[in-house]
């Protein structure tokens, strides 16, 4: 019985270590590309929309407000006129179906008194378009969990990939041309072993695309 108690020990640290040896890592990459000069004044600000036009998906608010939080904190912050505000201000010029998809659409658009007046009341230099998507793959595995009289569990494991594909195009309302772009490429695996408790191992892909484009766009926006 000692011999069946020990080796029963054995086994549950033996995987409780391997458990804790696994890593949740996250791989991300950006590119840069530039078609004009940038910078901004203290007074001046931008303003960051996330791409609503897509019939298969909608860029998602909570990754909107991300990089806004990481553009607009740190060094060398910039003031961002919250998305929400700006589209209730703007209405209904920036709503999803009549939203300008090229800076030629924007410059009819600024071609309108009452749409440049309130561009020009929240100081707006530059308007920043996010698009993308996460998307999860390559599950695999498998978890059950059982409940008796004598108490309940789970085991099993499981394992999927996200992947987080966002790019910025960057509009620069003094020449109402394409400033230039932005991409990352995060992805990652995320792992759910399971012994009696489920522990989630979770890549941060999205929140890593988030920092890495926040930081490059801040970059990007700033100039030399």
């Amino acid at each position: 019985m000692k011999r069946f108690l020990h080796g029963s020990i054995f086994k549950a640290v033996a995987i409780f270590g391997l458990l804790m040896s696994l890593c949740a890592c996250t791989t991300t990459e950006i590119d840069e590309f530039r078609q004009g000069e940038t910078g901004i004044a203290d007074h001046e600000s931008i303003v960051i929309l996330g791409r609503r036009q897509n019939n298969n998906y909608e860029t998602e608010g909570s990754f909107v407000q991300c990089v806004a939080n990481v553009v607009s904190s740190g060094s060398r912050p910039i003031n961002v006129v919250g998305e929400q505000e700006f589209l209730d201000a703007m209405f209904p010029f920036f709503e999803p179906r009549t939203a300008p998809m090229r800076t030629g659409h924007l410059r009819e658009l600024m071609d309108i008194d009452v749409a440049k007046s309130k561009m020009d009341e929240y100081g707006i230099e530059y308007i920043v378009w996010l698009d993308g998507i996460t998307q999860r793959s390559e599950q695999a595995g498998s978890i059950s969990c059982t409940i008796g009289p004598g108490g309940g569990g789970c085991f099993g494991f499981g394992t999927w990939q996200d992947d987080s594909n966002f790019e910025a195009e960057i509009w620069d309302m003094d020449t109402l041309e394409t400033a230039g772009s932005i991409s990352t490429d995060a992805n990652g695996q995320s792992y759910m072993p399971a012994l009696v408790v489920p522990i989630p191992l979770i890549a941060r892909v999205e929140a890593n695309a988030c920092s890495g484009l926040g930081n490059q766009l801040k970059q990007f926006i700033n100039g030399s």
